[in-house]
């Protein structure tokens, strides 16, 4: 630069430390005086040519600094204008007019004087100078248009100038910048290093009001949403109290309905606690409508609200018997259980669990008992649930989550008393996603649901009071904790008898009124209820009795309405119509074929001559007691026993233990000791369809190979049912009572069974047991001499015979029916 070739000449000024500003070259600055020794130097500017070196102190905090408390590059100042004020203070207006350097500062009668070397700044103009002074004023032309503290119109005539070095003065003064920050620019003497820092500090500056405007403007956005939904709810409370509907704020109900909702201590502070979190939130957002639904959950569930239970024996013995017709030691079970709790002041909750087939009245029991205590009735079918959730609930950190089926039924039911159904325990299943039947434990616990914890509502839930009734078709696939809960009680089927009763009680006057019949239509006698239970239903309960009379009805109400169509139609073409008259459908046994077609059950009368290879067996399935014929055949072979009809693993060992103990007793039989190897024998349960399983089928397997082996029939009119050891003796099973109701609707009135279920005998209706007659037997001696048609004596006399080269021994006729 042209300032190096020459010796720079030095000025001796006032000077005056100032504080929290840095005076540029060609800025005009307004500041007040007054300290002592800068109002001095004030006024001796003032008293000569009223010029004045201006320097920024280090530390602004400093009340009397030093020459080292102060910044060695200043800018001398022509004073414009001063006014002194009231308070002693001076009100100053200075121009920069150059920068300068102090070269030594002396104290003279209480005030700095300094003596400067002014620093000039003229740059030679080139490519470099111009490229920069143009992106400079780009660059500030956009940081005043993006800032909101500066005069766009009168900054941007500012900057307009030639002078390099006054526009990167003019540009520092106008920036948001610190001190030290400016103080740096002061101290760049180059006009072309200073348009580059500028240029570098503005980039900084555009940057970060961008960042704020981006801010500003999401933040205005949410506060105009706020303001509008704030607007409006106001809006919304001045019509409702235009309108009388009162004053009170959605929360102030809320709060009421909690303090008299009578929840518990923990409850009421979390419901508390998320109604207060309810008031922080916009009353649109999502979060507010997640708290909502809760606290409306955790106010609609019944808390203290209860029904006054009827303990009256009586009453509720009425009630049984006006639903229910026979099931005299299930009432008779279920009126225990109520005098119990009658005598017990704060009884806890019950769970009682009936088993048995489907249609004998399970459910309508459970509706029977809330009628007779006078309590509300819920049902939950758990049949195919296999989510834990479904009975606990989801979190409510899940989208869309609800409180479990337990706690939705207590919503339901509306008090915490109810009677409460779990249809089809049985029916439960298991998958990734956890397991019901284990949730239920702590449901069915009367030691621990006083405490249950659903997981949306997260508090604790008293279950203690709740009358819980469970229903399944077997117990094999319930759990054995979850039976442990609960008291079973086994419902059997009806018999011809009950089923009469039941039909003609309930199930003929409930279908006649479905089908619009009045008694003058329709009558069902005796003969006609007997013939659908025989001939089109074969069932343990009464639901297909139910659709049949149904079915009949449906069929009674069609002639009717087409006796009314053809009068309507000869009365629409003119003729003389005569009154419509419609005769009283009387339903016997021949009207029932007339209106139902063939049976659909034959009666196995015909198949109740003896016969070879075949034998009747006795079942219990989930849909009560079974049939179940046993055949074999024998033909030439290598010894291969065959054994199809669907069969479960249980029953085919039962039928190699029979097959083992005949092996064992073949001279008995007049067999050689070594008849199966040439021999193959086929064992087949008919209804392959249908699976099959369980050991009572044992002797029965048995019977039948003794027979196709000896050629010895086998009495048709006979059934039996028993498991078999190797050793021939007969052990006890399981649904006694079910399986002679299933012998005495196929018209089978003779039965074996083990000596050891003798004492089953007492679940057995009196009517059923009168007319059968039941062979108490301990080996399979005894039940080859009842079941066999033939003398064993002479059998075993005789030298033994190939099965095959035995012809079938023809029965007597007194040794066939009972």
């Amino acid at each position: 630069m042209s300032s190096s070739k020459e010796k720079l000449e030095t000025r001796r000024l006032p000077m005056m430390p100032i504080r929290d500003v840095v005076i540029f070259p060609h800025m005009m600055t307004p500041f007040v005086v007054g300290r002592e020794s800068s109002v001095r130097a004030l006024e001796e500017a003032l008293a000569t040519d009223k010029k004045i070196f201006l320097a920024t102190q280090h530390d602004a905090t400093v009340d009397d600094p030093s020459p080292e408390d102060i910044y060695q590059v200043g800018t001398i100042a022509s004073i414009v204008q001063s006014v002194r004020m009231p308070d002693g203070n001076i009100k100053v207006l200075v121009e920069g007019i150059e920068r300068g350097k102090i070269v030594s500062v002396s104290d003279e009668e209480g005030f700095f004087r300094a003596l400067v070397r002014p620093v000039p700044q003229k740059a030679e103009p080139s490519p470099l100078l111009e490229t920069l002074t143009a992106r400079v004023t780009s660059l500030f032309e956009q940081y005043v248009k993006l800032s909101q503290n500066v005069n766009y119109e009168t900054m941007i005539a500012a900057v307009r100038v030639d002078d390099p070095g006054k526009l990167a003065d003019t540009i520092g003064a106008n920036l948001q910048l610190t001190i030290e920050e400016k103080q740096e620019l002061l101290e760049i003497f180059d006009p072309v290093d200073r348009l580059t820092r500028i240029a570098d500090l503005l980039d900084i500056e555009i940057e970060k009001l961008n960042v704020d405007r981006a801010i500003q403007g999401r933040v205005k956005r949410q506060m105009e949403k706020a303001q509008k939904e704030y607007y409006l709810n106001e809006k919304i409370k001045a019509i409702q109290k235009e309108l009388g509907r009162g004053e009170k704020s959605e929360f102030d109900e809320l709060r009421r309905r909690i303090d008299e909702s009578g929840m518990t201590g923990d409850a009421r502070e979390k419901a508390l606690a998320e109604l207060r979190r309810l008031e922080q939130m916009p009353p649109m957002s999502a979060e507010s409508t997640v708290s909502r639904n809760y606290l409306e959950w955790m106010l609609s569930v019944p808390w203290k609200k209860k029904t006054r239970e009827i303990r009256d024996l009586r009453y509720a013995e009425e009630v049984l018997n006006a639903d229910h017709y026979g099931l005299e030691k299930i009432k008779e079970r279920i009126l225990e259980f109520l005098a119990v709790r009658r005598l017990v002041k704060n009884p806890k909750g019950s769970i009682l669990c009936f088993v048995g087939p489907p249609g004998v009245g399970k459910t309508s029991l459970g509706m029977s008992i809330a009628k007779a205590t006078g309590r509300n009735f819920v049902r939950l079918s758990l049949g195919g649930v296999r989510d834990e959730a479904e009975i606990r609930g989801h979190r409510r950190t899940y989208i869309g989550a609800l409180p479990g089926q337990i706690i939705q039924m207590m919503k339901k039911a509306g008090t915490r008393n109810p009677v409460f159904m779990l249809d089809e325990v049985d029916k439960m299943s298991t998958d990734f996603r956890g397991d019901p039947s284990a949730a239920l434990l702590e449901v069915l616990d009367p030691e621990q649901n006083y405490m249950f914890m659903d997981h949306y509502l997260d508090v604790e839930y008293d279950l203690s009071e709740v009358f819980f009734i469970a229903t399944a078709n077997v117990l094999h696939t319930i759990p054995p904790a979850l039976q442990d809960r609960m008291e079973v009680i086994r419902l059997s089927g009806y018999t011809e008898f009950e089923k009469m009763e039941i039909a003609r009680r309930f199930l003929v006057p409930k279908q006649m009124k479905a089908a619009g019949l009045r008694p003058e239509h329709l009558e069902f006698q005796d003969q006609g209820l007997m013939s659908l239970i025989q001939n089109y239903t074969r069932e343990a309960g009464v639901r297909n009795l139910e659709r049949e009379i149904g079915n009949v009805c449906r069929k009674v109400a069609r002639q009717i309405v087409m006796a009314e169509s053809a009068a309507e139609q000869a009365k629409k073409k003119g003729r003389k119509a005569q009154p419509v008259v419609h005769p009283k459908v009387v339903v016997d046994a021949a009207k029932v074929g007339e209106l139902l077609g063939p049976p659909r059950y034959r009666d196995l009368g015909t198949e109740k001559k003896p016969e070879v290879g075949m034998a009747t067996g006795l079942a219990w399935t989930e849909v009560g007691g079974q049939v179940l014929t046993t055949e074999a055949t024998i033909m030439e072979g290598r010894g291969r026993l065959t054994i199809t009809g669907k069969l479960g693993d249980v029953m085919q060992e039962s039928a190699q233990a029979a097959m083992s103990f005949i092996r064992s007793r073949a001279a008995m039989l007049g067999l050689p000791r070594d008849f199966y190897r040439h021999l193959d024998i086929h064992v087949h349960v008919p209804e392959g369809a249908i699976p099959k399983d369980g050991p009572s089928a044992g002797i029965t397997i048995a019977t039948t190979l003794a027979s196709a082996l000896t050629r010895l029939p086998v009495r048709g009119d006979l059934a039996m049912t028993g498991e078999i050891t190797l050793r021939g003796r007969v052990l006890p099973i399981g649904g006694v009572k079910e399986k002679l109701l299933a012998a005495h609707r196929h018209g089978i009135f003779e039965v074996i069974l083990p000596r050891d279920n003798e004492k089953d005998l007492a679940d057995v209706p009196e009517n059923i047991r009168n007319e059968m007659k039941i062979h108490f037997v301990e080996n399979m001696d005894e039940v080859f001499r009842i079941a066999l048609v033939g003398d064993l004596e002479a059998l075993a006399a005789r030298p033994p015979a190939h099965p095959l080269e035995v012809k079938p021994e023809l029965p007597v006729e007194e040794n066939r029916a009972h």
